[in-house]
């Protein structure tokens, strides 16, 4: 397996996650918050299993190769290495917290890459602690979600000499902006959903800081402020801190870039006000301040501050646009001689495109099959107005906000479709039918013309029909509908706009949930988790397709489930494009599941990779694909 996993940013709150933990010995400190994202830069890794050891070959910012290290996948040889101290200390400490809570065998990883600056505020010894967890975790299928990578990942780095807060392990979150509430011991994550896109310059200022020496003298403040100086540094990470993150949290939501570089502004001089004097040393930081208000920056940028412990190690600034972005960095660059990152944190793209495959023959309705595609067959909407099942599908996706739909057909069906959504009957038809029928007429032309159609020439199963569409979709999210299933919300929010409403929160891909008895499971694919939201939202740990009971009993049981039912797919799902892929790859090898290529698995190599989301939709799915459930769908669809 190919990881990236990488470094992280403090945009606002540093050193409040430390200053957080100190609740648990005084309740009157206040919660810690931070607002981070994950850098473009990072740590690159080739990994696969090794039956006994764990080795690791690291490759340097500057290039050179290091390695290979190598221990015994014992707990006492690992942990004896990580409290040595060092590069090789960070796996080790992983490595060791892993055995010590699960069965697995050795990794072998080799860090081909690494293009993450060291020892400049962006989490280098956090990405590769995330970087070892994650690999345990996919290699061996531990079913750890995000968060629980990110949590040994930090238990990792404290069994080294490091003594980093838990803001650094959030570069398990990737390039979402997360913010994190420290109470205690009590970490929480929320990922943040971004309208607009903001361009950040990070510049590594060259000179040095002592960050042992900075967080001896702040934590000296806590537990019990003695003096003005320290009730100073508790005001700066507690109430002032509270504020500046909530503010930033609304100016992000909002897509105000301008508002945030004055944001940082303000921060900043708070930060000199309140904490510097703490360790005037480390933290008057004459470089930082000197790049701060360099004037031939300011034409370019809306604000800047320093960046992770402060002092002078790096200092990031909010460009005005991507040209300005690419200006600071020549300014920084070419007058400055520093080194600088670009980060761009863009907006949640938007769900605007679906695919619909309907070029299955409908074996199960046969012989009306023979006679009508199923996705034609009729069924009565709450209006009383009768017209073929593909027709509610697509309204379903254009209530939801969705822009373009591509149905996936068989070539010599593909006429058909075009004559019910492209082509008017008959003028003397035309004249037949009511103003209200002929308004609805042309409804469905209208409707004709956001509708595109893409070929599956064999049919090679449901993986292999959303596979056809992957030129179409490019490089976007898009949300897949089954051509055979009704959807009826149980309230004004389409069954399909509650899915894009997840997937803008999580930015993960989703997919539909629907609580089944167990004597129903085998016609489904089904899913495990744990919760997010309670009894909303799930993180996913497991996908299986069409399971049999004594699957289900020992994979799929999720807490909070009624005993005798589990998560079925509920038919609709939200993708990131990545998706195709893992379904290129088994097209590619031939790696067929009941001699066709299925799209579940693929789902769970996406979960493995970027994570993913489940929600239990409110509302109901028709199989019209199943004589039964076509009858049922007749009866009800209607009073919904």
């Amino acid at each position: 397996m190919k990881f990236f996993v990488p470094g992280r940013i403090c945009l606002f709150g540093e050193h409040s996650d430390w200053a957080g933990s100190y609740r648990r010995i005084n309740a009157s400190v206040e919660k810690g918050y931070t607002i981070i994202a994950g850098t473009n830069q990072g740590i690159y890794a080739d990994v696969k299993p090794h039956p006994s050891k764990l080795i690791m070959w690291s490759t340097t910012d500057e290039g050179s190769r290091e390695g290979p290290f190598e221990i015994p996948m014992e707990r006492s040889a690992l942990l004896q290495e990580a409290e040595k101290g060092g590069f090789f200390s960070y796996a080790a400490g992983v490595a060791y917290q892993v055995l010590t809570h699960y069965h697995v065998r050795g990794l072998e990883i080799d860090n081909s890459q690494t293009d993450l600056p060291i020892k400049k505020g962006l989490s280098s010894s956090a990405a590769i602690c995330v970087l070892v967890a994650r690999a345990f975790n996919r290699i061996y299928d531990l079913k750890m979600t995000i968060r629980g990578e990110m949590e040994y990942a930090y238990l990792g780095e404290i069994t080294t000499p490091s003594r980093c807060g838990r803001m650094d392990q959030g570069c398990a979150y990737g390039n979402k902006p997360i913010i994190m509430v420290y109470d205690g011991e009590q970490t929480d994550v929320e990922e943040l959903s971004v309208t607009n896109d903001f361009y950040f310059v990070i510049v590594d200022l060259c000179a040095g800081k002592d960050t042992m020496e900075i967080l001896k003298k702040l934590n000296q403040c806590y537990p019990f402020a003695e003096n003005e100086l320290q009730l100073g540094v508790q005001e700066y990470l507690g109430p002032i801190n509270k504020d500046i993150n909530a503010r930033a949290r609304k100016m992000l939501e909002e897509g105000d870039a301008a508002g945030l570089g004055a944001l940082m502004n303000e921060a900043q001089a708070l930060f000199d006000q309140h904490m510097a004097p703490a360790s005037p040393d480390q933290l008057t930081a004459p470089v930082l301040h000197q790049v701060l208000n360099y004037a031939p920056l300011k034409p370019y940028i809306y604000g800047g501050k320093g960046v992770g412990s402060q002092g002078d190690g790096s200092a990031q600034f909010i460009a005005r646009d991507e040209t300005s972005q690419q200006k600071v960095v020549k300014i920084l660059e070419k007058n400055l001689n520093m080194p600088c990152l670009k980060l761009a944190i863009g907006s949640t793209r938007k769900v605007r495109k679906a695919v619909i495959p309907a070029a299955g023959f409908g074996t199960r309705l046969f012989p009306a099959s023979k006679a009508m595609k199923k996705e034609l067959f009729p069924i009565i909407d709450r209006d009383g107005r009768a017209k073929p099942v593909i027709m509610a599908i697509i309204e379903e996706a254009i209530r939801s906000g969705i822009e373009e739909i591509c149905l996936v057909v068989q070539k010599d069906d593909q006429a058909i479709f075009e004559d019910f959504f492209c082509c008017p009957p008959r003028p003397e038809n035309v004249n037949k039918l009511s103003e209200e029928s002929r308004k609805y007429l042309h409804y469905i032309i209208e409707l004709g013309h956001r509708i595109s159609f893409v070929i599956q020439d064999t049919q090679d199963g449901f993986g292999h029909a959303v596979y056809c569409a992957k030129e179409w979709v490019g490089n976007e999210p898009f949300l897949l509908m089954l051509g055979d299933h009704l959807y009826a919300s149980d309230s004004d929010v389409p069954c399909a706009q509650q899915l894009m409403r997840v997937y803008e929160r999580t930015r993960e891909s989703v997919v539909g949930l629907k609580v089944t008895p167990a004597d129903e499971i085998h016609l489904y694919g089904c899913t495990a988790g744990i919760w997010k939201d309670a009894q909303s939202i799930l993180s996913i740990t497991e996908f299986i397709e069409k399971p049999g009971m004594e699957d289900a009993q020992t994979r799929l049981q999720v807490e909070g489930i009624e005993e005798g039912f589990y998560l079925s797919l509920f038919g609709q799902y939200i993708l990131k494009p990545d998706i195709f892929k893992y379904l290129e790859e088994n097209i590619t090898h031939n790696l067929r599941e009941k001699g066709e290529f299925q799209l579940t698995s693929c789902l769970d190599r996406l979960r493995q990779e970027d994570g993913f989301s489940g929600y239990i939709v409110k509302g109901r799915r028709f199989d019209v694909g199943v004589p039964d459930s076509y009858r049922q769908a007749i009866m009800d669809y209607r009073k919904l």
